[in-house]
Formats: structure tokens, C-alpha cells, sequence
């Protein structure tokens, strides 16, 4: 049997875990919050920040994923927001990534609410579909939320397979059944084609996936670069350009990088996805015992329009707190404002970290910053990436900075 892919996708994850964890703790207000119109996101007493998720009920007002709050609120007055709680998230979503781990060997986390999963035939199933219906089944019943689960036989239409109809589904995407089950959609709910690019492909008159998929790609790259190719590829199945670009190791170089699900517009909320980026890049430095002398970060637009600056350290650095505030001075002398969607932190000039040299800059704090990340990496290491998060991430993402 050939390789079948499996996409867990946890419905609206930051709202349903925050719903959950509201029953359980059975708080005076018992309403189940995925029920009525909210959102997760932003500063509630200011109304600040960016919409995290949804409920089903608030999307038909027309609030949308990584809109400002205070626009959420003039579509749906009495919509109730909550703030994001990563430590709980962290923990929900490893609790789920170990439930899984009893059904494959090979587990991939895309992000804290996503995952593929290798599919291994479970005793008693007689379909890939009918074993993905036991695992969503098992995971609703145990923490009482629910997933999307899409099967394939490549991550790209795995993905697109679990983005079909929710909450609590499974659907199957194999590349015959392209035709009938993708072609028809908008082109916008093609992954990797954002608000900007979609409204590009309506100027040529491209307003389905088919309609992209049947385009003479060379058309689509004397309008989109490359990245129309890529698009084209996806449009048609193919997946020669993994969707997974998250993690990125050159031969003299470490890094990171994040696409984002919605346009970031504002300063606060790229700095918590630097961080995230910053924990990952150092943790990786520390693995390979390799400090970084050069420190760049990328942007790349909804226009796909892609910007980098970069600096050499005075001192090789391999703690989160040198490489986040490094990433933070070069991202605000880079931005110009427009809506990003993607980030990215990488580093280059690695020497081994057997011998670090001081400078007269450095400070006693840098000590602590370093048994601090070792401390979090034996965690980390022992239980899950998701297990611990600094309060800094907490309070970039939910009150600015």
C-alpha cells in the first residue's frame, strides 16, 4: 500500500480548548462558548490585538481569523472575547500529539493545533477513513473537543482534505478525486493563496482552484514569480514545494521560519511570532553547540514580496533572549507597515560554543539567560516543545508589549 497521509486539524483549537477547560472547571458561567458568538484574541479590556479564532456562530457575522478585535465587535456587539491562554493550548495540544503517538511512529507537529501523521492499518478498520473516525471519535470523547482529520497520499492534499467541511469530519483528497472535490472551490481556499494574490488570479480571470489548475503556469509567473508556480503545482495536486516550511537547516546556518494563516498587522503580534521563532533557532544552536555570529530576519508580504536585513553580533550568541532582541531591532528597522505572512529568523557565521569570548558589553544576566534555556531545553526535551512557554510570548500576544 502505498504512503497515506493523515492531516489533525483541531477545530477553532484556541476557542474549543478554552471552552473545554471552562466546563471542566465548571465556573459560574457554564455556557459552552463554541455555542454562541466569540472569539479568542487581543486585550479584552481594550479591545485590542487581532482575532485568534472563532466560534461557528461568530463566523456568520463575518468575523474572520487575524481581523482587529475592535472590528470583530462592530460586526457582532454581543460577542464575548476571551484572551489566549498558551499554557493551557501548550498542554491540550500535547496531551493530543501523545494520544496519536498510539497510532503511528511518525508524527510530524505542523503547528500547536496540526499535525501529520503516517497512517499504520488499525486492527478492526477495514479503510483508512474508518481508522481516522475512531482516532477523531477517541479524541473528542477523551478531551472533549473535536478535529477535522483529512487523508491523502501527500501532506499538501492531506491538508486541504481536513480544510473541507467542519467541525468533527473526516474527508479523504486522493489526486483522482482532485477534479470533483478541490477544482470546484474558490481559489482562495487553495493553501498558500492569501486575500492578495487570490484577488491577482481574479484580474486574469482565474476565480476557481480548476480554473488555476488549467492556467499555463508561465502566464502565472510573469504575474506571480515563482510563487505562481508553486500555486499552479498545488492546484493540481503536486507537492514538489513542501508545504512544511517552518524549519530550514543550511550547511552554515541555522533557522526558522513561520507562514501565518492571516495578515499580521501590527507590531505586537509579530513580536510573539518572533519569539516563537527566536525559542526554535536558539534551541537548535544549543543542539548543534554552535553560537551565531550573524542574525538576519525575513518578511514576506501578502504581496509576496519578500525583504530581509540582517547584523553581525559583537559577541556569538546562542540564548533566546540575544537572538529575540536582536530579531526585534532588525524587524523594526525593516518593516514599512504592510501585512506580513511570513517571518522568518536565521543564523550564519556558527562557531562552536566550547569557547565563547566576552565583550565589555556583556552583562552578569547573560549567565542566568544561559542556565535558563538550559533548564527549559531538559524540559522541553523530556516533555514536548509545547510543555513550557515563556510569560513574555503570553503577554506579546494577549496585552502588546
Amino acid at each position: 500500500m502505498a504512503n497515506i497521509i493523515f492531516h489533525i486539524d483541531v477545530n477553532s483549537a484556541y476557542l474549543s480548548w478554552t471552552a473545554v477547560e471552562r466546563l471542566k472547571k465548571g465556573d459560574k458561567d457554564t455556557l459552552d462558548i463554541r455555542t454562541v458568538p466569540s472569539i479568542i484574541g487581543g486585550d479584552i479590556s481594550r479591545r485590542r490585538g487581532v482575532v485568534l479564532a472563532k466560534s461557528i456562530p461568530a463566523k456568520k457575522y463575518g468575523i474572520v481569523t487575524g481581523e482587529p478585535v475592535v472590528d470583530a465587535f462592530k460586526k457582532c456587539p454581543g460577542l464575548r472575547s476571551f484572551a489566549p491562554d498558551h499554557k493551557l493550548y501548550a498542554r491540550y495540544s500535547q496531551n493530543m500529539i501523545r494520544l496519536l503517538e498510539e497510532y503511528s511512529p511518525s508524527i510530524s507537529q505542523y503547528s500547536i493545533d496540526e499535525c501529520f501523521m503516517e497512517y499504520v492499518p488499525l486492527p478492526g478498520a477495514n479503510s483508512p477513513a474508518e481508522a481516522a473516525c475512531r482516532i477523531k471519535d477517541r479524541i473528542r470523547d477523551t478531551f472533549g473537543f473535536t478535529v477535522n482529520i483529512g487523508i491523502s497520499s501527500n501532506r499538501l492534499l492531506a491538508k486541504m482534505a481536513s480544510d473541507f467541511k467542519k467541525p468533527d469530519l473526516v474527508h479523504t483528497l486522493f489526486p483522482e478525486e482532485i477534479p470533483k472535490k478541490m477544482w470546484p472551490l474558490p481559489v482562495e481556499d487553495l493553501f498558500m493563496v492569501g486575500r492578495s494574490s487570490a484577488a491577482r488570479l481574479r484580474l486574469l480571470g482565474i476565480r476557481t482552484i480548476g480554473d488555476l489548475a488549467h492556467t499555463d503556469p508561465e502566464i502565472l509567473t510573469s504575474h506571480l514569480k515563482t510563487h505562481g508556480k508553486v500555486i499552479w503545482e498545488y492546484a493540481n495536486g503536486i507537492e514538489h514545494t513542501s508545504i512544511d516550511t517552518r524549519s530550514k537547516t543550511e550547511a552554515k546556518g541555522i533557522g526558522n521560519s513561520t507562514t501565518i494563516s492571516f495578515d499580521v498587522t501590527d507590531r505586537e503580534t509579530a513580536r510573539y511570532f518572533l519569539m516563537e521563532l527566536s525559542e526554535s533557532v536558539s534551541r537548535r544552536l544549543r543542539q548543534h553547540h554552535v553560537l551565531a555570529g550573524t542574525i538576519s530576519v525575513e518578511i514576506k508580504y501578502s504581496t509576496f514580496e519578500s525583504v530581509s536585513h540582517q547584523t553581525r553580533l559583537l559577541t556569538p550568541e546562542n540564548t533566546t533572549n540575544a537572538i529575540y532582541k536582536t530579531a526585534c531591532r532588525l524587524f523594526d528597522e525593516l518593516w514599512k507597515g504592510g501585512p506580513i505572512r511570513l517571518l522568518g529568523i536565521r543564523t550564519a557565521n556558527l562557531s562552536s560554543d566550547d569557547i565563547q569570548q566576552l565583550s565589555i558589553f556583556d552583562h552578569p544576566e547573560t549567565e542566568k539567560q544561559k542556565k535558563l534555556d538550559t533548564a527549559l531545553d531538559a524540559i522541553r526535551q523530556k516533555y514536548g516543545s509545547q510543555s513550557i512557554v515563556r510569560a513574555s510570548q503570553l503577554k506579546d500576544i494577549s496585552k502588546g508589549v
